[in-house]
């Protein structure tokens, strides 16, 4: 059975970071309209999770960073402007009326995802106002306010030994990676644009450290992949990491950023390279809590995640648009669901992406850690489509 999390339509929806802020709660809110329109709630479970409480967000963030949040507002930035400055509430992260409202319901529905999955209600839940992979313990970071990931997992965690996570996002999944960064029950794999670009981190070398020592797996891109050199490295990578990690449960960040066009990104990614992403690692059979994340060209977004969500129930879905949807204003000139790819150029060259392919496995090889599975075959034979 598959669950989707019906938290935003009339709630996150109502959430503004500001006119001109990049972020735009109302992208999941048009998600979820198609989903409708498409008919896609014939074939899921559809329902409204509780916001998460104080004590749930405090499992990995600290009590005065959550207090901050509740008592900071755009009134009042002025008379707190330490604090502002310790949490990192401002420029990027601004506040907002509702805020810490908007991130418990936010978290709230990845927490009852997890729950449900752990309890075996579903195969795979899905909460695309989610995936907010920033935020560190006690820091507001890249839009992020509250890391709904990492409480989700660690809800997850008191059900199966072992948490696979893989962010397709463009932006590193940093806030995710130093939460388990010591930690060999959770593997942390994140495909991200790497270099002079937001939050800066993910480099090949970082792999964690102590008993995490491998278990943060990061595969740098240059700008510009598309389609099919995306699919040359995730298909293998993923598959070597599921075969040799066992993963009981996954948790897929869909940040829509990494697609053509993104208004923050620098990718190439059509909605159906995208989506490939998600048809490929459903096809373990694993289960899996599925989230948003990034995204910032928000009739792209909405789009690409509708597209995703028929994925994830076995229903194909466009091109057309259905003619019912109150929001098929914002989809001109094309009116269609596509995301189509651009001329951009594409800068990953073969030669370094196999030599990041066999860095990745050869570290994999190396961990003293790993279950019986072992890699098999020659990491030197892999085909790079660039």
């Amino acid at each position: 059975m598959v669950v989707i999390l019906n938290i935003f339509l009339d709630a996150l929806g109502i959430f503004t970071h500001g006119t001109n802020h990049p972020m735009k709660p109302f992208r999941v809110r048009m998600t979820h309209n198609l989903v409708m329109n498409y008919g896609l709630c014939k074939k899921m479970e559809i329902f409204r999770p509780k916001p998460s409480t104080i004590d749930e967000l405090t499992q990995f963030h600290t009590d005065d960073y959550i207090n901050f949040l509740g008592k900071v507002t755009p009134s009042n930035m002025e008379t707190c402007i330490k604090d502002c400055t310790r949490f990192n509430v401002g420029d990027d992260c601004p506040a907002f009326d509702g805020l810490l409202e908007y991130c418990r319901r936010a978290t709230g529905g990845s927490l009852e995802g997890a729950a449900r999955l752990n309890h075996g209600l579903c195969d795979i839940a899905v909460n695309w106002a989610g995936g907010l992979h920033h935020a560190k313990k006690q820091e507001a970071s890249g839009f992020c306010y509250v890391n709904d990931i990492v409480v989700a997992i660690l809800e997850l965690l008191r059900y199966h030994k072992r948490v696979l996570y893989i962010d397709i996002d463009i932006h590193h999944g940093d806030g995710v990676e130093e939460a388990f960064y010591t930690t060999d029950r959770v593997m942390t794999l994140s495909f991200h644009n790497f270099g002079e670009y937001f939050p800066g981190t993910g480099d090949i070398h970082d792999i964690g450290i102590g008993k995490g020592k491998y278990y943060s797996v990061n595969f740098p891109l240059r700008e510009g992949v598309d389609d099919k050199t995306y699919k040359s490295v995730f298909e293998p990578v993923v598959s070597h990491v599921v075969e040799w990690y066992n993963p009981s449960v996954i948790v897929l960040q869909c940040g829509a950023d990494s697609l053509s066009g993104d208004r923050l990104g620098c990718f190439n990614l059509s909605s159906k390279g995208h989506a490939d992403c998600v048809r490929f690692v459903k096809k373990f059979n694993i289960p899996m809590l599925v989230l948003g994340g990034g995204g910032y060209t928000i009739r792209n977004v909405s789009r690409a995640w509708a597209y995703e969500t028929g994925i994830i129930i076995g229903q194909e879905i466009g091109p057309g648009l259905p003619s019912n949807n109150s929001d098929n204003g914002y989809f001109g000139p094309e009116y269609t669901l596509d995301v189509h790819p651009s001329n951009m150029e594409n800068k990953n060259t073969r030669e370094y992406l196999e030599k990041i392919m066999i860095t990745i496995f050869e570290n994999l090889d190396r961990s003293r850690h790993a279950p019986s599975v072992q890699i098999q075959g020659s990491v030197h034979s892999l085909i790079i489509i660039t």
